[in-house]
């Protein structure tokens, strides 16, 4: 687990069948056709790519989780599928806390004061995050391929799993196989009609 210590979550939303994201996930559609239901707990309900949609309608258990998860967020790291699908959230860091994006094209980056920081390699980011985030959480936001990393490099604490009830039957898969024998425990669990969230203790 941890050894630089800070606390260090992994958070992700998947259907019942185990995608995060439906097929065709791209630019202006981030979560795939048909996705877009993995994250009705995230807007408070249903929500489309063209229409207006933020997190200001998440209520109830689905905001109790996400406080809970995001709760002392020092720094955030996710890969750069996530990042180019939220079409790079307009430019400037939503998150509180500097965000690495984990990435291997450094041609197009946003300057410091957009709150993104760019990695090549998970043990620099990870390094990098240790010093920007001071005694606070560092999250991993995703993608799936980044929460597989974290998890095979043994540094995740605390695994968040959101559990949208549809099931999509295509896309990305978060576990694709050999992930590392881990075992969990249930820290907490939070239930509404767009979620079962549950959040996990990670140990090897």
């Amino acid at each position: 687990m941890s050894t630089h210590g800070n606390h260090v979550t992994a958070t992700i939303t998947v259907s019942l069948d185990g995608y995060v994201t439906g097929p065709d996930d791209r630019p202006g559609c981030g979560l795939g056709v048909g996705g877009e239901r993995l994250h009705y707990w995230v807007m408070g309900g249903p929500w489309t790519y063209e229409g207006e949609h933020d997190t200001d309608g998440m209520s109830g258990a689905d905001r109790e989780y996400f406080e809970a998860v995001t709760a002392g967020l020092g720094a955030g790291i996710v890969g750069r599928g996530m990042y180019d699908a939220a079409g790079q959230w307009g430019g400037t860091n939503p998150f509180p806390g500097p965000m690495i994006v984990l990435t291997h094209r450094l041609d197009d980056v946003l300057p410091e004061s957009s709150g993104f920081v760019y990695s090549d390699d998970l043990d620099e980011a990870l390094s990098r995050a240790h010093e920007l985030a001071g005694d606070g959480v560092i999250a991993f936001g995703g993608g799936a391929d980044v929460i597989r990393q974290a998890l095979r490099a043994g540094i995740v604490d605390t695994l968040g799993i959101s559990t949208a009830p549809v099931i999509l039957g295509a896309g990305k898969k978060l576990f694709v196989g050999g992930e590392p024998d881990l075992d969990l425990a249930v820290r907490a669990t939070y239930s509404s009609p767009y979620a079962t969230h549950v959040i996990y203790d990670v140990g090897q």
